[in-house]
């Protein structure tokens, strides 16, 4: 453990599994507060975002975002993540340059359905507006000093010229997500819109959400937000594994090749969860390998902990440090998918601290799961990847919308192509497929 004293906060990163389980989720009754984010949270979010919400705040929305990604619900969602599975896969045969918009448009579409019940198509302007909200509002936690000193938020507005700025970063957001949810919301309240989270998990009657409209709306935003950025984070992780690794690769293709035949025989499907366990260890190593997060939100403690000789005071904050335990094995640097291989590879979180821990876990890790399962089985099953240039494994063109590193995925059979044509027809996708994308305007703000 280490301790720092950031402005008026005092932080404790866990850089071991040990102690992290020990804190996180064993003293997880009294480790799952938040600290004051004044920025990011107050501003910034409206107080509506959950993740840097304290825990009074938190709970009601934690219970109604739990029934949306409980065990049954997952299975009606599967096939929603069968579709837009398959209509990346085709995407990847017409527009093979675009693989990385392809991933996002997957993502963002699924968790989209889900969240509103309707199919999304990903202009543009909702991709560009997308990707700005995650980065503006992932920059805003801890991003100005009041977050370190809270006590600063309560001086008199002429004494904030903080304010204007990240005033107008959460008013922009605030826009966005309205443009999203008031034709959802009229449709709701009209009777004419589709099953969804929003219309049943949080407007239905039964759902007894006690929420006004506003935290309603972020509720089911943020699911959007946070589920369409990290799982096409994880699959361009995936394609710079297969240029690494190829050995890795080809074994992950020959493993599949056993469940689905080496010939295009049919694409792997969410069926196939239990019986093909090194895709759910690739899965794992490359969240491993490749953090997303490097860091958790904040931890704090509501009341006093003694631990192992170490008095800390409630409002002590502790963070995972997931650089330090994602290295915490043999041959960090190298992507060993074998790993994992240890009976518990089917369960995402079981040694790993990117969906965080204890009871702030990611309530939608399970579908992330699911996810990253369906498209790395079938991406490994249908594709070749080759490098167009010199790249950096270490570095991914996350911040710009440009290509992330340069590569062109390559169709593995003419077998294969049909079998993808095929069965993007059959599910009515194909022609949405082959649509081109828009060129995306720049996000970067002007103010």
């Amino acid at each position: 453990m280490t301790t720092l004293h950031l402005g008026s906060k005092t932080w404790v990163t866990l850089n071991t599994h040990r102690v992290t389980h020990e804190i996180i989720v064993k003293r997880g009754s009294i480790t799952n507060g938040r600290s004051a984010y004044p920025i990011a949270s107050d501003i910034v979010s409206h107080s509506g975002r959950s993740l840097v919400l304290p825990t009074a705040q938190w709970s009601e929305k934690r219970r109604v975002m739990h029934h949306l990604l409980s065990g049954s619900a997952l299975k009606k969602y599967g096939e929603f993540q069968e579709i837009e599975s398959t209509q990346m896969l085709a995407e990847y045969i017409f527009k093979p340059k675009e693989w990385y918009r392809n991933h996002y448009r997957y993502a963002n579409s699924v968790i989209h359905r889900i969240a509103l019940g309707e199919r999304f198509i990903m202009s543009a302007q909702n991709l560009a507006n997308t990707q700005r909200i995650v980065a503006e509002f992932t920059r805003s936690i801890g991003a100005s000093i009041i977050d370190w000193f809270p006590a600063l938020s309560r001086l008199p507005r002429f004494m904030q010229p903080w304010r204007g700025y990240w005033e107008k970063v959460g008013q922009f957001h605030l826009d966005v997500y309205r443009s999203w949810w008031d034709p959802v919301k009229k449709q709701i309240d009209d009777g004419t819109a589709p099953p969804s989270f929003a219309r049943d998990g949080l407007l239905s009657p039964n759902a007894k959400f006690s929420g006004d409209d506003q935290e309603a709306m972020y509720v089911t935003l943020q699911l959007i937000e946070a589920g369409s950025d990290t799982t096409r984070e994880v699959l361009n992780c995936f394609v710079m594994a297969a240029l690494c690794y190829p050995n890795k690769f080809q074994r992950l293709r020959d493993e599949i090749d056993k469940v689905c035949g080496s010939n295009a025989e049919r694409l792997p499907v969410l069926a196939d969860l239990e019986n093909i366990p090194y895709v759910h260890a690739y899965a794992k190593e490359l969240l491993r390998w490749r953090p997303i997060f490097i860091s958790t939100p904040d931890h704090m403690l509501t009341e006093d902990l003694e631990f192992e000789g170490y008095l800390f005071p409630a409002g002590t904050c502790f963070a995972i440090n997931e650089i330090a335990v994602s290295y915490e094995c043999e041959s960090p640097t190298e992507f060993i998918p074998e790993r994992w291989l240890d009976g518990k590879e089917m369960d995402i979180t079981h040694g790993l601290w990117q969906f965080g821990g204890g009871r702030r876990i990611c309530v939608g890790y399970k579908l992330g799961q699911r996810s990253l399962f369906l498209n790395i089985a079938r991406l490994a099953y249908c594709f070749d990847y080759h490098a167009t240039g010199p790249y950096n494994s270490k570095h991914m063109n996350y911040e710009k919308t440009g290509e992330p590193f340069p590569v062109m995925p390559t169709i593995r059979s003419e077998a294969h192509r049909e079998l993808i044509l095929r069965e993007a027809k059959d599910a009515g996708v194909l022609e949405e497929a082959q649509l081109e994308y828009e060129s995306i305007p720049d996000w970067v703000p002007e103010y």
